[in-house]
């Protein structure tokens, strides 16, 4: 035999005897795994034959090799290794993806020769849509699985709804019908019931079950649901609770569903049980999974405070909520000096001076506390001394940040009610006396518009941005607007300037809503998506900050019959009744607006649906352009003024805002239905700019308005010197980032390609260069125009490029801007004049959802709204006459927007003191002169006598009195005849006008 047989042969005797060894260890790994794992694993597992195959081979060698992969594909990762402190978060961490299916088990006995347990995870990552879940149709179940799980309901969860149980199985199918195929009826029993359960307790569920497994292993089983919940690395911050707590999870089934609205998480874990796992365990648990909800644990301050043991997560949620309330009432007028990581920072070197605000807190706001007020007295004294003592030597940090934990200090003691102790809680809320503006260092309130201040400041705090609801009225109402930030910058700058963005824009709303029974308010949230780049996970962020804020402002603001919050652990030291309307408004969609109005129903707020407007059963703004009527009626009456008449006469107009938009798009609407000779030459819009130097084409105007932007439009149908600026068309040249052009020319179109620089120096130019007779904004930020850019509306020999500015859109100039355009002869009619109409119309629609049913509001909806646009457009025309006639009557010495906010100014007060009288006399509005009042004040289908009636029942006395007051306040200006004797002259006014 020659040499190199003698070696084959030798490498065969070795590789067959290694097959025999290898064999005989699959055996012994195969009945290991049989006695070792929970029996559900092999279920789960039972289309995942080559996993197993690999587990079973290479399950000794996990002394050597730190994990098995058992699967790696784009939908499906299964990994086998040892448990080890922290293998989990490690796994989770390095996903790309975020699992839609977890699956976690661990071994009952250790690994032989090993002190460690096994541990497989299994990762699920097949997205199901929600318009996938609202599409599926004749989804089939497997055979006889209805009636398996209905008889597992029946005995663990009698209590469950089976009217849903075909439906609920139906939606896990369309989710993931592996999963119902191999999991036993309990386990479905179990998702069903979790899921029911979340959806009842508004998204988020906890609960403890104890038991045996199949095995007889005794066990702990956590029950956690949630409705939409935080985005990528969820789980992962779940388990790490789990894991800070010392909760041993021995198995673990998560799955992520599209229910057709928004996703919902169930998690099913299993504990091992011990003897060290006592009640208050279980409490803190739910507590600070609850909290996932509200905090990441990215920061720098959860790695201080909660994993370096200083506080728990509930502590740290108020600390993060002083951070961003400390920062937006400092920040908004010196930006440079406290930014967000500088006021951070406060917090991070002080967790002393943090901790005594926080102790002070819950003794003020403790549901459970003796002897409260001398307590709190303690307390206060102590962090003020705490403060006032800062001192590390450097003055300038010294300084800074006594003025932090001073503005945080402030939160504390001005709160006058709190959802902190709520448990199932989406966001923090802090309803707050305005008084606490006043003890701000003057520099601090600079900035903010003169005059009363507010009734009332409701403080937001969440997962995912903050904001504020500013009210100057007991009922008041205006939009929540919601801005989103794409960028960490634009967050930062966003966040600093809220305060005095949603103060201005209440301001200018409760100016806006003097011919209403409701003052004004607004609400404004930053939106931080700078680390979501998928549009979906921005659009599920959005969802949840929003419902988190409006079941936080239900926490604070449902009540009961004497006033006081109805939830018991919500300390109340304000105890009355506060009915606040809400408005659709940026990033405001429709599903959310009826949500809105059905969780406030559900939570048995006092305006029920009537919480929030333009809902399907309600007035929409864009379907009917209740808003841009009033804009047109101001123009109409302006452009008179002028010498030309709209409805005849030629005449140019340029707009901000896109056509597809509500107050642009059925501004223009209204322009070419009722001004045939109008020349529409400049759109300015988000996705760029669109110009015609001879005006737009009519037809292809109409043909995208209310449908598309301003991208839509073709290009061929320009007039030569025409072109269209695409903001969202890009490319990359190098470092150069281009914006694609396309002009018109006597010859076609053509294409060219601008640089960043050229694109927006057109694109902030435009509504400056471009001439025109009328220009309307009915979109864009606030101050696009201030102090610093007004006289570009100027040309260089001083004629002006637009006769007429009639505000659509809220705050789009400064008032020292529009006081200087109107000194160089430019009519300007402010936005609480011109786009006032829209609240006008939520006002009558919240009107409707109190005093009539959903039925009788369809069945009449024409004849309804009908009504509602000829109040709207005869509200706008008494105050545009009434602006023009006190202007002649100052000897044109007055400027437009001085006369509309001594208008507003007047009624607002006039209504105050109405308001205020018929609240100590609420016998008069009983009366029939009175009653005539509220006659007035309605929609003329609203007048019928049984509808007439119902108004004592179904609207609040609060409402009755402040629709006299403000039908009377309104009339006694507009018709400028009311006597100087309030009392001596009230019952004689109202003899003479409501007859």
């Amino acid at each position: 035999m020659s040499e190199i047989s003698l070696v084959e042969e030798h490498v065969e005797q070795r590789l067959n005897k290694n097959l025999e060894i290898r064999s005989r260890r699959q055996q012994e790994n195969l009945v290991w795994l049989r006695a070792n794992m929970n029996p559900y694993f092999f279920l789960t597992m039972e289309e995942y034959h080559d996993a197993i195959d690999l587990l079973v081979a290479g399950l000794d060698t996990l002394g050597l090799n730190r994990h098995l992969l058992l699967a790696d594909r784009e939908e499906l990762r299964i990994t086998a290794g040892l448990n080890q402190a922290g293998s989990i978060y490690e796994t989770l961490t390095r996903l790309q993806q975020k699992p839609t299916y977890a699956e976690i088990t661990h071994s009952y006995g250790s690994l032989p020769g090993s002190e460690a347990v096994l541990e497989i995870q299994r990762y699920e990552f097949k997205q199901v849509s929600s318009r996938e879940v609202r599409a599926a149709q004749d989804v089939k179940l497997p055979r006889g699985l209805l009636k398996k799980v209905e008889s597992a309901l029946r005995q663990l969860y009698p209590g469950f709804n089976f009217s849903k149980l075909h439906s609920g199985l139906t939606l896990l199918a369309v989710n993931n019908a592996d999963y119902i195929k191999v999991s036993p009826p309990e386990r479905l029993a179990r998702l069903l019931w979790l899921y029911q359960q979340g959806c009842r307790y508004d998204g988020l569920y906890f609960a403890v079950e104890e038991g045996v497994d199949v095995c007889d292993h005794l066990e702990t089983r956590i029950l956690f649901s949630v409705g939409n919940p935080p985005g990528q690395g969820f789980l992962e911050q779940v388990l790490e609770v789990f894991h800070r707590l010392g909760g041993r999870v021995s198995r673990a089934y998560c799955l992520e569903i599209a229910t057709g609205v928004n996703p919902h998480f169930l998690g099913t874990f299993y504990l091992e049980k011990s003897s060290l796992l006592k009640p208050e365990f279980y409490q803190h648990l739910k507590q600070e999974l609850y909290n996932t909800q509200i905090l990441t644990n990215k920061g720098s301050l959860y790695h201080q405070y909660v994993l370096g043991n200083l506080a728990d997560s509930q502590e740290l949620l108020l600390i993060n909520a002083m951070v961003a309330f400390s920062h937006t009432n400092l920040a908004h007028s010196q930006p440079d000096v406290y930014d967000l990581s500088e006021v951070r920072r406060a917090f991070h070197t002080s967790p002393e001076i943090a901790l005594a605000l926080v102790e002070f807190f819950r003794a003020r706001f403790s549901p459970e506390l003796d002897d409260r007020e001398a307590e709190c007295r303690r307390l206060q004294e102590k962090v003020e001394k705490m403060i006032t003592g800062y001192n590390t030597g450097h003055r300038h940090f010294d300084d800074l940040r006594r003025t932090i934990f001073a503005a945080a200090l402030l939160l504390v003691r001005y709160t006058l009610k709190s959802n902190f102790f709520v448990p199932e809680k989406h966001a923090l809320a802090f309803r707050l006396d305005p008084a606490y503006l006043q003890e701000l260092a003057a520099e601090f309130t600079a900035d903010f518009p003169a005059g009363n201040p507010p009734f009332r400041i409701t403080f937001f705090y969440g997962r995912y941005g903050a904001g504020y609801h500013v009210g100057f009225s007991d009922i008041a109402r205006g939009g929540w607007r919601t801005i989103s930030c794409s960028t960490t910058d634009d967050f930062f700058a966003t966040a600093a300037s809220m305060l005095r963005e949603v103060y201005v824009l209440a301001h200018t709303q409760h100016l806006k809503n003097k011919d209403i029974y409701e003052g004004g308010s607004k609400m404004v949230v930053v939106h931080d998506v700078s680390d979501l780049s998928d549009k979906s996970a921005r659009l599920q962020s959005l969802y949840k900050l929003q419902y988190g804020f409006i079941n936080a402002f239900f926490d604070l603001y449902v009540t009961d019959s004497e006033g006081r919050a109805k939830n018991p652990l919500v300390v109340d030291y304000y105890v009355e009744e506060e009915p606040i309307e809400l408005g659709p408004d940026e990033n405001m969609h429709d599903p959310m607006i009826e949500l809105i109005a059905k969780q406030s129903q559900k939570r048995g707020y006092i305006l029920g649906s009537g919480v929030i407007s333009s809902k399907a059963v309600g007035i929409n703004h864009k379907e009917y352009g209740v808003t841009s009527l009033g804009v047109i009626t101001f123009a109409e009456i302006t452009m008179a003024e002028l010498g030309i008449d709209m409805q005849r006469d030629a005449f140019s107009v340029k707009l901000t805002g896109g056509p597809n938009g509500d107050v642009a798009g059925n501004a223009m609407r209204l322009l070419l239905e009722r001004s045939p000779q109008v020349k529409i030459v400049l759109i300015v819009a988000g996705s760029g700019v669109l110009f015609d130097p001879d005006g737009l084409d009519h037809e292809e105007l109409g043909r995208i308005i209310l449908k598309e932007n301003i991208d839509a439009f073709v290009p061929e149908k320009l007039n030569p010197g025409g072109f269209l600026l695409l903001s969202r068309e890009r490319r990359r040249e190098g470092l150069a980032e281009l914006y694609k052009r396309l002009a018109r020319g006597v010859d076609g179109v053509s294409e060219e390609w601008v640089t960043a620089d050229e694109f927006h120096r057109e694109f902030d130019h435009a509504i400056f260069a471009v001439p025109a007779d009328l220009f309307i904004p009915a979109g864009g930020r606030p101050e696009t125009v201030d102090i610093n850019n007004w006289e570009n509306f100027f040309a260089d020999d001083g004629s002006p490029t637009c006769r007429a500015i009639v505000e659509g859109a809220n705050s789009f100039i400064t008032p020292a801007a529009r006081e200087k355009l109107q000194e160089r002869g430019i009519v300007v009619i402010r936005d609480a004049a011109a786009n006032k109409c829209g609240v006008i119309s939520s006002s009558y629609e919240i009107i409707a959802n109190l005093v009539l049913s959903e039925r009788e509001f369809i069945k009449n909806k024409d004849e309804y709204v009908s009504d509602v646009l000829k109040i709207l457009e005869k509200r706008a025309a008494d105050e545009a006459h009434l602006i023009f006639r006190r202007r002649r009557q100052s000897g044109n010495q007055q400027s437009y927007t001085m006369i509309a906010n001594n208008l507003s100014m007047e009624i607002n007060h006039n209504y105050t003191r109405l308001f205020n009288y018929f609240q100590e006399h609420a016998e008069l509005l009983d009366t029939p002169p009175m009653r005539r009042v509220v006659k007035s004040h309605l929609p003329q289908f609203l007048r019928q006598s049984r509808y007439l009636a119902r108004l004592p029942q179904r609207l609040p006395l609060k409402y009755l009195a402040a629709m006299v007051a403000a039908e009377l306040a309104a009339r006694m200006v507009y018709d400028d005849d009311w006597g100087s004797d309030f009392g001596v002259d009230l019952a004689a006014y109202v003899k003479r006008k409501f007859k």
